[in-house]
């Protein structure tokens, strides 16, 4: 496999998985040597009958020869049915390693901002796919083409020159089909996975799309692209078809050749027809990976590219070093010099403040000013370009994800559910406690309102199933921050979208994590998170303007607000030398 693709990068998790199927290659290997090896009873068998039983007439011979290679044969077809059973389970167990792996990377590399491979399970698929059909035997087999090639030319030179002929211009015609297939596959597949990314977006926006009527637009954008792939794919087609169909001709008539040069030598006396009938089977057996090649070229490459999209990827974006694990947090968070930098413009700019168990921060400021940014810095989510946030005295990114993850809740912005039921959702995926679950949704005030959904906790939200509110799906997102009682919270705009009784809820769910010891960020200027907040952040442009108790900073706000409301009153008054 190792040979097959370029070399993977040392200690990546390619380069182990290929290492630990290593073992399991080289079976399957020395099972297609063994297979190619009894292959040959069949030609012998032809051979013996020709040259020995029919000139002698012993039925006997004929019966032992045909036990003999019954059995051969019964032998291959066993040994062939397990390497092709061993192939299976490679695939398989490559997709069942590696896709965990490629779907942690892309969650990083779309937290990165970066590119991501529109579907490594797809990629992953397509390797499965050539490595348990006929693509990795093929990589066995080809080697046993110049050993028939060679046993032709033992038989007679002259039928070994043609073999020989035909096997190096069918292979050059392999790399001609490559070359002329490759470049537009490539295209093909780049190109589709924009068509692809463009319908997702427009299923995900479906809302925007139907109310501005950007559906025909969206609609002629995905056909142009479609149109683009279809033409790229037919033209390769018209290629890879052309010279498939010149393969099959030079094949069989390689054979056709076999057989009359043969026949030619037969009656000159220099060869026997059992020698005639064997090589040509010879022939056939050693020009059956050329043209399996060229019916899997295809596969051959789309599988190199989906092997180089994934590892470039895992390259850019590889699995994390295991940490030490840390003790659970206690909620002191503390952020000191933080700026954050993305495409030459710094967003966040030296902001520093302290958290301590019980705080409820109120994040506040224009449009801009950097507060969900600040949101995904804390939650370790985004790494700072300078300053530092911990917990717990403790590095936000010293802590492994998995083990720091349950300690905190996070609330973004755009609230996303996935398929799944509500119990699942709140439960953070997994199978979850029924009382843990309850307790979160009772305090995020959302218990009555999921009861009034169809199946409750068990109705299935998501894509094709039950839709909710926006309001809705705040609520079981709150649920989900907090389940768990987590000792960190961060809560970006938790009441865009609630209504009153629903922000009231939220207010008093903010009094109880504060009674239970819980650090808790807020972005948002209402009542219902201003009123629970103990202190306010003040951001502008990036820049930290006013932090404190709450009452001092409203205070201040107050303040500087009924100053520049004077000073507007003032200006606007007309002065004495425009009076005169």
């Amino acid at each position: 496999m190792s040979q097959i693709f370029e070399k993977t990068k040392k200690g990546s998790e390619f380069h182990q998985a290929i290492t630990d199927c290593r073992s399991y290659f080289w079976l399957v290997f020395l099972f297609s040597i063994v297979t190619n090896l009894l292959i040959l009873a069949f030609p012998i068998y032809m051979l013996q009958v020709y040259d020995r039983v029919l000139t002698t007439a012993h039925a006997d011979t004929l019966l032992m020869l045909t036990v003999i290679v019954g059995g051969a044969l019964l032998l291959m077809a066993i040994i062939d049915g397990l390497r092709s059973a061993m192939t299976l389970r490679i695939g398989g167990w490559l997709v069942d390693r590696l896709g965990p792996v490629f779907l942690a990377s892309n969650v990083r590399a779309h937290l990165a901002g970066g590119p991501t491979t529109a579907n490594p399970i797809a990629d992953l698929t397509t390797i499965r796919n050539f490595v348990s059909t006929q693509g990795l035997t093929f990589f066995c087999d080809s080697p046993w083409v110049p050993v028939f090639v060679i046993i032709i030319w033992l038989i007679h030179p002259y039928l070994g020159m043609l073999a020989a002929a035909a096997a190096v211009i069918l292979f050059l015609i392999s790399l001609l089909n490559d070359a002329a297939t490759r470049s537009l596959l490539k295209k093909a597949g780049d190109v589709n996975a924009f068509a692809v990314s463009d319908a997702d977006a427009a299923v995900r926006n479906a809302e925007v799309v139907a109310s501005m009527g950007m559906m025909t637009a969206l609609i002629e954008r995905w056909q142009t692209n479609h149109l683009s792939v279809l033409d790229y794919l037919r033209r390769a087609g018209e290629r890879g078809g052309a010279l498939v169909a010149l393969t099959k001709f030079i094949r069989l008539f390689a054979q056709v050749g076999v057989l009359g040069l043969g026949a030619l030598l037969v009656i000159r006396g220099e060869l026997t027809a059992g020698a005639m009938i064997a090589c040509s089977i010879l022939l056939g057996r050693a020009l059956a990976p050329v043209e399996m090649a060229m019916g899997a070229w295809k596969n051959f490459t789309q599988s190199r590219l989906a092997y180089n999209r994934l590892k470039l990827q895992l390259e850019t974006y590889p699995t994390p070093a295991a940490r030490t694990k840390l003790p659970p947090p206690t909620g002191h968070l503390s952020v000191r010099s933080l700026s954050f930098e993305s495409g030459g413009h710094k967003i966040l700019k030296d902001v520093s403040f302290r958290v301590e168990p019980g705080d409820a921060v109120a994040v506040i400021g224009p449009s801009a000013a950097g507060k969900s940014t600040l949101c995904r810095l804390l939650v370790g989510l985004t790494a700072p370009s300078e300053g530092e946030v911990r917990l717990d005295d403790s590095l936000i990114h010293h802590w492994d994800p998995k083990d720091l993850g349950p300690h905190i809740g996070y609330l973004p912005q755009t609230v996303e559910l996935f398929s799944g039921t509500v119990k699942e959702n709140i439960g953070r995926m997994t199978v979850g406690d029924d009382e843990a679950v309850i307790k979160a949704a009772g305090l995020a005030h959302a218990h009555d309102m999921i009861q009034h959904l169809p199946q409750g906790y068990d109705t299935v939200i998501g894509v094709g199933s039950v839709g909710l509110s926006s309001g809705q799906r705040q609520r079981i997102g709150l649920a989900r921050a907090v389940y768990g009682n987590p000792k960190f919270i961060v809560l970006d705009e938790p009441n865009a979208n609630l209504d009153q009784a629903g922000e009231s809820a939220l207010a008093a769910a903010i009094a109880e994590l504060k009674s239970r010891g819980a650090s808790i960020i807020m972005v948002g200027h209402r009542p219902s998170t201003l009123s629970e907040a103990t202190k306010v952040l003040l951001l502008k442009e990036g820049r930290v303007q006013m932090f404190g108790p709450r009452d001092e900073v409203l205070a201040k706000l107050r303040e500087a607000s009924a100053a520049k409301a004077e000073n507007r009153s003032l200006s606007a008054k007309p002065s004495a030398a425009n009076l005169v």
